[in-house]
């Protein structure tokens, strides 16, 4: 189950958050899972994240929220996107769990090496050493996805760690 009541440092998160939107590309589409962890990332722009939902933001702006597969596949167009999620403390979730959203169309569309994981050192500490786990439903996609990240863990920090 969900590890919940997880201890997080606002100011931790707000790093993490500075961190994304000093890296962001101008013109990409940002589509930020659901989730708090991710909730200053869209804040960091003046906009207002769905807890539980998808949103997508792009140069700064909000250009959708709780927006579903068909809305995010219809955003993407042709141009560079990003997909910013978290994870799911103590599970270790970080696609297949709360974001089914992000789908495997969008998931290919955006493609692994444009997958931004974001977690804080109090998060990753309830996954006690276990790895990131993924779970689309496509094993082949899952297969994809395994590997190793990294994980933006605070302004200009990052930690390797394997999925699964």
């Amino acid at each position: 189950s969900k590890e919940g009541g997880v201890r997080q440092e606002p100011i931790d998160l707000e790093a993490i958050a500075a961190d994304i939107k000093d890296e962001m590309e101008q013109g990409a589409l940002y589509i930020v899972g659901p989730g708090s962890s991710t909730v200053p990332v869209v804040e960091q722009f003046g906009a207002e994240k769905t807890l539980l939902g998808v949103d997508l933001l792009r140069d700064g702006e909000l250009v959708a929220s709780d927006a579903n597969e068909e809305e995010i596949l219809s955003h993407l167009g042709g141009g560079e996107a990003r997909i910013v999620v978290t994870v799911i403390g103590g599970q270790g979730f970080i696609f297949g769990r709360g974001n089914q959203q992000i789908s495997p169309r969008v998931i290919r569309r955006v493609g692994r090496d444009n997958i931004i994981v974001l977690a804080t050192p109090q998060k990753l500490a309830t996954l006690r050493g276990r790895a990131l786990r993924v779970d689309t439903g496509d094993p082949e996609l899952d297969e994809m996805l395994r590997g190793y990240y990294k994980v933006v863990t605070g302004y200009r920090r990052r930690t390797l760690i394997k999925a699964m």
